[in-house]
This record gives C-alpha cells, sequence and structure tokens, in this order.
C-alpha cells in the first residue's frame, strides 16, 4: 500500500483546511484497513490526531482536536480526509496518514503503512 498525502498549506488562526490521502492499492485491500492521521511538530514526536474503522462508521479523536477536526473516508475512491476547523498555532505540523488494524489504535507502532506527509502551517 502507497499512501499520498496532499492539501497542506499555510493558514491563519481560525481558519479551516482539509487534507487528503489517497492510497495506491486494490480497493479490497483499502477498504478493509482501519486509516489513521498523526501529525509532527518541529521537534517532537509524531503523535496520533485521528482514525477511522474501515466501514468509515467508527472514529476516534485525539483530546487536542475532538471538537475541531473530522476524519473521513471514502473507499471508492481509496480516500481518507481530514477536516481540520478552528486551527490554532499549535497545530503546525507535518501530518501523515496511514494505514493500521483499528479506529482505537493510537500509537505509531501499531500503524505499518505510511505517507510522505504534507505540511500544515498555521499563523497566529
Amino acid at each position: 500500500v502507497q499512501l499520498q498525502a496532499s492539501g497542506g498549506g499555510l493558514v491563519q488562526a481560525g481558519d479551516s483546511l482539509r487534507v487528503s490521502c489517497v492510497a495506491s492499492s486494490s480497493v479490497r485491500t483499502f477498504s478493509r484497513d482501519a486509516m489513521g492521521w498523526f501529525r509532527q511538530a518541529p521537534g517532537k514526536e509524531r503523535e496520533f490526531v485521528a482514525a477511522i474503522s474501515w466501514t468509515g462508521r467508527t472514529t476516534n479523536y485525539a483530546d487536542s482536536v475532538r471538537g475541531r477536526f473530522t476524519i473521513s473516508r471514502d473507499n471508492s475512491k481509496n480516500a481518507v480526509y481530514l477536516q481540520m476547523n478552528s486551527l490554532k498555532p499549535e497545530d503546525t505540523a507535518v501530518y501523515y496518514c496511514a494505514s493500521g488494524p483499528s479506529y482505537l489504535a493510537t500509537s505509531v507502532n501499531e500503524f505499518g503503512y505510511w505517507g510522505q506527509g504534507t505540511l500544515v502551517t498555521v499563523s497566529s
């Protein structure tokens, strides 16, 4: 599975942005994987942001983004999305998508395939 993230950019605090991730694999493979978004700010470890079950019916969020971010997926397009609202400067990071075993997984080590990341910068 190859994952390509896109949609990052420079926005102001309070703005919204949607990042996308497309998987280059068979539809069967992608639609059976849970998917997650992680982020890594400069000088910090990669951290969990959100995850979604393979059906798209269940989701899981980090406390820091719950209520502001929404993860979704479209298995017909092999795509997963992260809608980010009310962005804050502390959301500045490279955002990575990854495939994993469960929407309840939050550890980097639990996710097997990673995209190259897309940079989101939020100015104050």
